[in-house]
């Protein structure tokens, strides 16, 4: 079922990108391959007019199998241009999909559901193995209609023969079964290759390296990298061993089935009860069932494989599906803030999760202010940013704009008045230009709103350095540019930020937790005078998470969370005369600097 599944789906994605291309190239691979059964045939005339001295007979014979063979090899050869090309189509409409999957649901929380990530990470590696697929279900095709043609022609012999490719039905049902215990074991160490490929990256990549070294850590990655890759190689053997074991039986019952046939016509031939060129009929015929059973379960095999894609990918589509249209007249995102943000009771859990990230937060954050979130590692300050982003939404509680709840605005719409830097923000290697100019796609082309969101991100340095300026290339993942500094992509991160003039809310997650005290100052201060632009002109919200408590003392107000809850509120001195965390958090942090 997954076979005729997966051939469903190849030839269907086919048809819709190229009809006139799959039928062109359907058509020359099954005339290649029915040419092969009626050459058996006509060599079976020809046998019996060459031994009954038919001159003309087998001469015209002769010319037939000759052409029927070239038929044959050739045509299969002409249909390749068409399918190979068909199929690098579809290899790359896959892509697109694969992306738009990943992409097409408001929320990124499908993107913490192992599952998906499983699903996601075995399509990614399998895709570059599709180009064969269209290929091999176009031969899968051709062979079974061969094979009819075969069993036609044998029961004109002796209808016993019927059994021969009834015998070949057993190495096939063997075929599937490997395959599925192939299938098992890739997937039940989808996990360990994950972890294989991550330690093999962090051990190999320059960014890493040097943090490796310098910990002396090479050598616990390697050695765990090792171990899952050893735990996925002897789990993948024995699947293996076994798979090629239930493919041996099956082949050996062909095999017993194949002389028996031979055998029976040998019989026949010997009792007068049949033809010389009968004999040369069966005993080509047989070969050609051998050949399309091997073939067969070489295509089988591969197109399982394929199929598994194709079920993957329908499991994507089914955990990421479309958005639900909006309906017309609903709620719209405001041109400017008048009440702010108000969370009621918002709670938060990540897939699978037993315990919530954030649970019962309260909050008000008026229209034109600057919130500060403080809380020690894992207080859930993050979350409640996305939260804000409209990257998760609530699994309790609600957020409201100017009293409209989040979830029923438009998130397209709320997305393109949010602008963000955080802490793991992109290092988008392309033009320096380019880089800065995707913060508002829209505006990329305007050089000098570029070049202006750079300035007010403090990045003339940058831009001096880069030869080309806006033009040049930054990073060396795919071209020979620029290698920034840590700091130096902050910057290009901001200049990106900075390059939406209108946002309702302003998001800072720990951008400069690499920095320096008095360079995450400076950085949060450029972002601050920003903040208060646009706090001015459309009321925007700017919420920012440090541990630096100077930075943090910027804020108009400050939250404090604690395991995911909200513990305390209100402005530095209220907090400071409350003497709860905040205070003592305070209060240890400048002891450091006494």
């Amino acid at each position: 079922m997954n076979v005729l599944r997966g051939t469903r789906f190849l030839l269907a994605l086919g048809f819709r990108l190229d009809p006139r291309r799959l039928c062109r190239a359907m058509a020359l691979m099954f005339a290649g391959y029915i040419s092969a059964p009626f050459a058996a045939l006509a060599l079976a005339g020809l046998t019996d007019d060459a031994l009954g001295h038919d001159r003309a007979g087998a001469l015209t014979l002769a010319v037939v199998v000759a052409v029927l063979l070239v038929a044959q090899l050739m045509l299969s050869h002409f249909a390749h241009l068409d399918y190979f090309e068909l199929a690098e189509m579809q290899q790359a409409r896959l892509r697109v999909e694969l992306m738009e999957l990943v992409n097409r649901p408001n929320t990124i929380s499908h993107l913490d559901d192992p599952d998906f990530a499983d699903n996601h990470s075995l399509v990614r590696e399998s895709l570059f193995g599709t180009t064969r697929a269209l290929e091999s279900t176009l031969q899968l095709i051709g062979l079974l209609i061969q094979t009819l043609i075969t069993i036609v022609l044998l029961v004109r012999v002796n209808p016993w023969l019927v059994l021969l490719p009834v015998v070949a039905l057993v190495p096939v049902a063997a075929g599937q079964r490997a395959q599925r215990l192939l299938e098992r074991a890739r997937e039940a160490t989808a996990e360990q290759v994950r972890l294989h490929r991550h330690l093999l990256q962090l051990s190999t990549q320059a960014s890493s390296v040097k943090e490796l070294r310098l910990f002396g850590t090479e050598a616990e990655l390697m050695s765990r990298q090792q171990a899952a890759w050893e735990t996925v190689t002897r789990r993948m053997w024995r699947a293996q061993a076994l798979a090629a074991v239930v493919k041996a039986g099956g082949q050996v019952v062909f095999a017993a089935g194949y002389g028996a046939a031979i055998l029976l016509v040998v019989l026949q031939a010997g009792g007068g009860h049949g033809s010389i060129g009968n004999l040369v009929l069966v005993i080509t015929l047989a070969v050609q069932v051998s050949v399309q059973v091997a073939g067969a379960l070489g295509l089988l095999s591969f197109l399982q494989t394929a199929a598994l894609t194709t079920r993957r990918i329908e499991k994507l589509r089914a955990a990421a599906p479309p958005p639900a249209p909006r309906p017309a007249g609903g709620p719209r995102v405001p041109g400017r803030l008048e009440e702010g943000l108000v969370l009621e009771n918002v709670g938060f859990s990540y897939p699978g999760a037993a315990v919530p990230v954030l649970d019962g937060v309260s909050l008000h954050v008026p229209a034109g202010s600057t919130l500060a979130l403080v809380g020690e590692n894992g207080a859930g300050k993050s979350t409640l940013v996305k939260l804000l982003c409209g990257l998760y939404l609530p699994t309790a509680g609600r957020i409201l704009v100017d009293g409209v709840d989040l979830a029923d605005l438009d998130p397209v719409e709320w997305r393109r008045r949010v602008a963000t830097l955080f802490q793991d923000f992109s290092r988008i290697e392309l033009t320096l230009g380019e880089s800065v100019g995707l913060g508002e796609v829209a505006e990329m082309g305007d050089r000098e709103r570029v070049a202006s969101a750079l300035t007010a991100a403090r990045g003339e340095r940058i831009l001096a350095t880069v030869p080309g300026g806006l033009e040049g290339y930054i990073g060396r993942a795919y071209h020979d540019g620029v290698d920034l500094s840590g700091g130096q992509w902050q910057t290009v991160g901001l200049g990106r930020c900075l390059m939406r003039e209108r946002p309702l809310l302003l998001a800072l997650d720990e951008p400069a937790a690499a920095l320096d005290a008095a360079a995450e100052h400076s950085l949060f201060e450029r972002y601050a005078s920003s903040a208060a632009s646009g706090g001015i002109r459309v009321g925007s919200v700017t919420v920012l998470v440090s541990h630096r408590f100077s930075t943090v003392l910027m804020a108009d107000s400050i939250a404090v969370l604690e395991g995911g809850r909200l513990i305390e509120s209100g402005s530095h001195a209220e907090l400071m005369a409350r003497g709860g965390l905040y205070a003592e958090l305070f209060q240890l942090q400048a002891r450091a600097y006494r």
